[in-house]
């Protein structure tokens, strides 16, 4: 938000200088973000006005002027601004004055001719961005007087970064109250009372936008002159606050903006066609702008229409049709206020930002139509003349949202801000925040006015009294206290511990958006249970994340867009389920690997990442829980997004545990990814879940190393002819190894053979030979039994 200094101080009084001020907003929460100093220096220039204009006899672009500057005779000024001509009045720099940027104006002579001054912009003055021709200044403007005096000058443009829950200091009004809090002073009253009424025609309105549009004001004002230039004194204001003056009528709505923090508008009222209706509007409906541009709609955004098509986008902007211009005698004047909820995010939808928007989407006061109205009234009768017509007021005051009051104990300000704040320094910050205050037992009963939405709880009242009475005025304490140290649970793995083993395996760890588009969901087909976000960024942040792999894999792809040809990337966070009340939080980890193996080396021929690789991985993972033999992976129940073929569900316990494998070719040619890349996805807890470690004797005893060989069916997979042999074995059996897998000559087809050493060890005695082949004799058993395996000779 940006304004006149002078202005705000003509609302209260400040005594400070402007350093004083700007320091003091910014200590408050109200961050000044520019200050740009206006009129420094302009000692020397004055009011002018040009009595003759006529051509450089030696420069076609240039003219001579003879210019009255109030000291009885006409000085000559060469000037080359297209504007130059008789009549109008002008700052002119005087020989011997100094502009800003030091530029010293002295008599010269100009293709032959001699100047004597220099006729201004509003850039070379620094008042103003606008370098196109002469400053023009209003034709009554008094010849001779000192620019400065006439503008109101100096002066300063100052520029504050308002957060989003203060909506109600983006009015000077509501700063003012700040303002007056932080120096103890009063704010002036804004002459704000109801306009006689001289005319009888009103416009009936009906509110059918249930609690989006809660309450609606008109008034017809006939008989104006629209064509009116607006004032000088608001013009300037205006211009200081980053508005290009328009016309009276227009100037007027953003001057009131601005002084009240309440946007209005204006429709030609001999457009209009009936009743005023806010309602939602149609699917497919349309309206042309104010800009020029048409506004595709929806039933989400509410329109300000009559009885035959949309006038406005409530909150946003007017339409063309409806607006006024230099012809226009005869206007409709609304105030409304809208929910926050009906115009959040939809001037974002139509590719626009308006002061309009900006404002209803944080929230306006819901009380301030009326006042805002009789002030825009005042002002526009009094440039731009005619005769005002009664208020036609429209509200459902059922969804007009009541403050309630807020109970702030002295004992609890002085817990949370660790001073004593004297009683009647509480009272007075209140009441000059505009906040009514009733002196209780053990503190105050405050009831906030209806502008300001974010005081709801205790803590804001303390917020309050901290940011006035000033944070450089309460000391800093180092806190003092006993910390407990948090043990580390033996029972489970650290998150950091997970991350070690990821990173030392060669993967780079990636932090990646909650929030993804529901388009992507759906193209893995994760969209089940999603939780939508009741206002999103954009459109492709609109739900939150199912899996962690949607996300992780588009950064892998972003990667790979910018020549990164072996790409692998881990991730440790949350996904998000619906449940019909709090979404579920499951902590996962998720990989993905794509292109070589192995790093560019020479030791041994390159080649593709592939299954075997994330298996590999995941065993060493799950090596490190202590209990390897309680997972398990299998082919059943495979998701949508798995190659069917080169992917495995991971178990533990036979309960699912998550996924791993290569993607779909469908999903990853939608992806426009290659068959390459590889995922998996696995939930967090059981990873981390480890054997409470214990502590054992070394084997006394020696192990026994049996070599068999066997030939099963090709569908028996590893997993169940391990567990097979672990079954039958029990405690003897110390570890298993897989060495040689073989199928083709001398096997029967659709059958494979697999070799497998057993290491067997009894704890309590050295096993014979003839224990050694009693106990592959019981796994062979197993196996056939339960793999249909017959021993190879």
């Amino acid at each position: 938000m940006k304004f006149s200094e002078n202005w705000l101080r003509e609302l209260v009084d400040i005594d400070a200088d402007r350093a004083a001020l700007v320091h003091a907003l910014t200590m408050s929460g109200l961050e000044v973000e520019e200050v740009t100093e206006l009129g420094d220096g302009l000692d020397g220039v004055v009011v002018a006005r040009i009595v003759e204009a006529t051509k450089h006899p030696e420069a076609d672009r240039l003219q001579v002027c003879k210019v009255d500057a109030g000291t009885g005779e006409l000085v000559q000024i060469v000037c080359g601004a297209p504007n130059a001509r008789v009549g109008i009045r002008v700052p002119l720099a005087t020989v011997g004055s100094t502009l800003p940027g030091e530029i010293h104006i002295k008599a010269a002579k100009l293709r032959g001719v001699e100047s004597f001054g220099m006729l201004c912009s509003a850039k070379e003055l620094r008042l103003d961005a606008d370098a196109s021709g002469l400053l023009e200044l209003p034709a009554d403007a008094p010849v001779g007087k000192p620019l400065a005096d006439y503008l109101g000058l100096p002066d300063a443009s100052i520029e504050l970064k308002i957060t989003p829950n203060r909506p109600d200091v983006l009015g000077l009004n509501g700063l003012a109250h700040d303002v007056a809090a932080l120096f103890g002073s009063r704010v002036k009253a804004i002459g704000v009372g109801d306009v006689a009424v001289t005319a009888s025609a009103t416009r009936p309105v009906r509110l059918e936008a249930g609690a989006d549009a809660p309450r609606y004001l008109g008034r017809i004002i006939e008989g104006i002159d629209a064509s009116t230039a607006s004032p000088l004194w608001m013009a300037e204001r205006l211009r200081r606050a980053g508005i290009r003056p328009i016309s009276a009528v227009v100037d007027v709505t953003q001057y009131v903006m601005l002084e009240l923090g309440h946007p209005m508008h204006a429709f030609d009222n001999d457009k209009l066609t009936g009743s005023i209706v806010v309602r939602h509007a149609g699917q497919g409906e349309t309206l042309k702008l104010l800009d020029g541009s048409e506004a595709k709609l929806d039933p989400s955004f509410v329109v300000i229409a009559d009885e035959a098509a949309p006038l406005a986008v409530a909150g946003v902007m007017g339409g063309f049709d409806s607006r006024v211009t230099d012809a226009t005698r005869n206007i409709f004047l609304e105030a409304a206020h809208f929910a926050p909820s009906a115009i959040m995010g939809r001037a974002r939808k139509l590719g626009l930002h308006t002061d309009a928007s900006h404002r209803y989407e944080r929230g306006v006061d819901p009380a301030l139509p009326k006042r805002a109205m009789e002030r825009a009234t005042e002002l526009l009768l009094q440039i731009a003349g005619g005769q005002a017509g009664p208020v036609t007021v429209a509200e459902r005051l059922e969804d007009l949202r009541e403050h309630a009051p807020v109970v702030l104990r002295h004992a609890r300000l002085r817990r949370i801000l660790g001073i004593d704040v004297a009683a009647a320094e509480v009272t007075r910050i209140f009441t000059a925040l505009g906040m009514g205050v009733e002196e209780i037992a053990d503190g105050w009963k405050v009831t906030p006015p209806s502008s300001r939405f974010d005081i709801e709880r205790e803590e804001d009242l303390i917020e309050e009294v901290a940011r006035i009475h000033g944070y450089e005025r309460i000391p800093t304490h180092i806190p003092a206290g006993q910390i407990a140290l948090r043990s580390e649970p033996e029972a489970r793995l650290s998150e950091m511990a997970l991350r070690d083993q990821l990173a030392a395996r060669g993967y780079f760890e990636a932090v990646t958006l909650s929030f993804l588009s529901a388009d992507l969901l759906k193209t893995w087909g994760v969209d089940h249970a999603w939780v939508p976000l009741a206002n999103p960024l954009s459109a492709d942040l609109a739900v939150m994340r199912t899996s962690l792999l949607p996300g992780l894999v588009e950064a892998l792809r972003h990667n790979r867009a910018r020549q990164q040809e072996r790409v692998r990337l881990f991730e440790l966070a949350r996904s998000f389920h619906a449940t019909g009340g709090a979404p579920d939080e499951i902590g996962r980890v998720a990989v993905v690997a794509s292109g070589n193996a192995r790093a560019e080396q020479w030791g041994e021929a390159s080649r593709t990442v592939d299954f075997f690789d994330l298996k590999g991985d995941l065993d060493a993972l799950i090596a490190h829980t202590g209990e390897p033999a309680r997972w398990s992976v299998d082919t059943d129940d495979l998701p949508s997004w798995l190659h069917p073929g080169r992917g495995a569900r991971v178990l533990r316990d036979g309960l699912p545990a998550g996924y791993l494998g290569a993607l779909h070719p469908a999903l990853a040619k939608a992806l426009d990814l290659g068959p390459d890349v590889h995922v998996m996805e696995l939930a967090l807890e059981p990873v981390l879940a480890r054997r409470l470690p214990s502590a054992a004797r070394v084997a006394r005893f020696p192990a026994v190393r049996r070599d068999i060989a066997v030939e099963l069916p090709e569908d028996v997979s590893w997993s169940a002819v391990e567990a097979a042999v672990r079954g039958a074995l029990g405690e003897v059996l110390r570890e298993i190894r897989l060495f040689d897998r073989y199928a083709g000559k001398g096997i029967d087809e659709g059958r494979k053979s697999l070799a497998m050493g057993l290491i067997l060890q009894d704890a309590s005695r050295t096993l014979t030979d003839e224990d050694a082949d009693a106990r592959v004799a019981e796994a062979v058993g197993a196996l056939e039994k339960t793999c249909k395996a017959r021993l190879r000779g």
